[in-house]
């Protein structure tokens, strides 16, 4: 029988809070997330650089910053202007660099490794060049590619459900100690 493919995840924390994005990690059982943008700021809570690594490093998460691997200027601004051809061809020949050949081979040994989560902002990846990314290790390791996406309310659900467990089982415990 084959053995099945490693899973390569993406995720966009477009419209997302830190909570439900970890949250939504956590349960796709991530343990490294790449972060693709080529500059690693967001006017949005908790994604910026240094905010965001901390709060995934609290979440048993490893952070790695690929600088190579982020869209440039002019492919950000052709997918600002839903001009996917060109951010496509732009993205498509940034990949021939050598900081994103470099980048790329890094991220590749972490795909291969499993756990693997590609990040940057759009929720939508087909219209990232994250998913471009992925591709292009696809390309060249036996991964396979699955977008996350973020699930509103994931976090408040899976603390009360963790609420709701505890709960249960110091019950269990305390019917357990009646008995005896």
């Amino acid at each position: 029988m084959p053995k099945p493919k490693t899973l390569l995840n993406t995720i966009g924390y477009e419209g997302a809070s830190l909570d439900d994005f970890l949250a939504t990690l956590i349960a796709a059982e991530v343990r490294c997330l790449l972060d693709v943008r080529e500059l690693p700021i967001s006017r949005r809570k908790g994604f910026a650089k240094r905010a965001l690594s901390e709060a995934l490093r609290d979440a048993g998460i490893e952070y790695i910053h690929l600088k190579g691997l982020g869209d440039p200027k002019p492919g950000r601004e052709a997918a600002r202007r839903k001009d996917y051809t060109t951010f496509r061809k732009i993205f498509s020949t940034h990949l021939n660099s050598d900081s994103a050949k470099g980048d790329l081979k890094i991220a590749s040994d972490f795909a291969l490794a499993g756990g693997t989560c590609l990040m940057c902002f759009e929720r939508d990846p087909h219209t990232c060049h994250r998913e471009l990314v992925a591709v292009a290790v696809r390309d060249s390791l036996p991964v396979e590619i699955r977008h996350l996406g973020v699930r509103q309310g994931i976090a408040k659900q899976e603390r009360r459900s963790r609420q709701t467990g505890a709960r249960k089982s110091s019950g269990a415990r305390k019917g357990a100690s009646a008995r005896r």
